[in-house]
């Protein structure tokens, strides 16, 4: 068993559990259909940025000549998209098979059931041992050996394996010639095969995204850039993509923005899809300061200027540093001060907030409401 861990899977949890907030939808992925047209028209535009394993451009321009259709084709994509089916031509008979441009044959008429989803092209490793099963009478455990053998071109293994396979298919009655021929192109196919348990895990899991994308692709996206919110370059090119599909990205706010990214519900939309950007997704803003405003935002409600925000938020656990990234990336900028004012006054501002709170535990009133400022105690 080979277990690997996918950010992916907390990005789909993450994006199902929006659709939850937004749309009261329970989404039970693992009860998709897998014949949905929406999602493999998306796929077939090469519209793949952001899913799982589909997303570089030369396969965003391998899926607009597939045009996938089908899981099995889902599968396949991920098994053809490597060196030596893309170099050996495999990848492009495959294609060419797929649209009828090509005559879909089979080496032997008990080979179609084998070879059907994938147009008669040899294309994982499973097929090479169930070939030899049917064929030759091959144990699972002796076919696994014959794939093991084919894979390392050992000569005097091969050797073996195909007296023993041209022996079975003799027992079988399946004409010498035939059996040979086969022989000799499982052990073609066999250098480039693929696991097909591995293909099928990470083929579905694309399906999956892919599907999500095209039903709900505010949320979907929200949850992507958050998972990849470190890697500045992909989240710009997800904003872009985002933009391509007429979905707005509002800045960085002190007042609106969530620790992730976020999608408003429909009943707060202005007529178009937004994605709120992150608090997270800001350099060098940590994980405790971004608690330290939002709990200030729950405790007392949005803040109504710049030095509320200084006069809440608890100083021990946010510091000058990473108000000069918020103010740098827009998150003050709701409230209308210019960025370089704020920035020139922050030192001076921090210190005045700070005295401010430990006046207001002190049971003192704020200096600014006895002024008859704006500001809360």
């Amino acid at each position: 068993f080979d277990f690997l861990g996918l950010k992916t899977l907390d990005q789909i949890r993450d994006a199902v559990a929006l659709v939850k907030a937004n749309h009261d939808i329970d989404i039970d992925m693992a009860q998709l259909p897998v014949d949905d047209e929406p999602t493999y028209e998306m796929l077939s535009r090469g519209d793949a940025l952001g899913v799982f394993q589909l997303e570089s451009s030369g396969m965003r321009d391998l899926l607009c000549r597939l045009m996938p259709n089908t899981i099995d084709d889902m599968v396949a994509l991920v098994a053809l998209y490597r060196p030596g089916p893309l170099q050996s031509g495999m990848t492009d008979d495959f294609v060419e098979r797929k649209h009828g441009r090509t005559r879909v044959t089979y080496p032997h008429p008990l080979l179609e059931p084998i070879l059907k989803s994938t147009y008669g092209t040899v294309i994982y490793q499973e097929q090479v041992m169930q070939i030899a099963q049917v064929l030759a009478g091959y144990s699972l455990g002796q076919a696994d050996l014959l794939r093991r053998a084919m894979g390392k071109k050992k000569a005097e293994e091969m050797d073996k394996q195909r007296v023993i396979f041209l022996g079975g298919a003799k027992e079988r009655g399946i004409d010498p010639d035939v059996a040979a021929g086969i022989f000799d192109l499982m052990a073609k196919f066999a250098a480039y095969g693929f696991n097909k348990s591995h293909s099928a895990a990470y083929g579905y899991v694309s399906y999956q995204t892919a599907w999500l994308k095209a039903h709900y692709r505010p949320e979907y996206m929200a949850a992507l850039m958050t998972i990849e919110s470190a890697n500045t370059d992909k989240v710009l090119t997800y904003i872009a993509d985002c933009r391509n599909a007429g979905i707005r990205i509002d800045p960085v706010c002190v007042n609106a923005s969530q620790r992730a990214f976020s999608v408003p519900p429909p009943d707060q939309r202005d007529g178009q899809d937004s994605i709120r950007f992150g608090l997270a997704a800001v350099k060098n803003v940590g994980s405790g300061s971004i608690r330290a405003i939002l709990d200030a935002r729950e405790e007392g409600g949005h803040f109504v200027d710049a030095f509320d925000v200084f006069e809440r938020v608890d100083p021990k656990r946010i510091n000058k540093r990473v108000y000069e990234n918020l103010v740098k990336a827009g998150a003050f900028d709701t409230f209308g001060v210019p960025r370089t004012a704020l920035l020139e006054g922050l030192e001076q501002a921090l210190v005045l907030g700070a005295r401010a709170q430990e006046d207001a535990a002190a049971g003192q009133g704020s200096l600014f409401s006895l002024l008859g400022g704006t500001t809360k105690q």
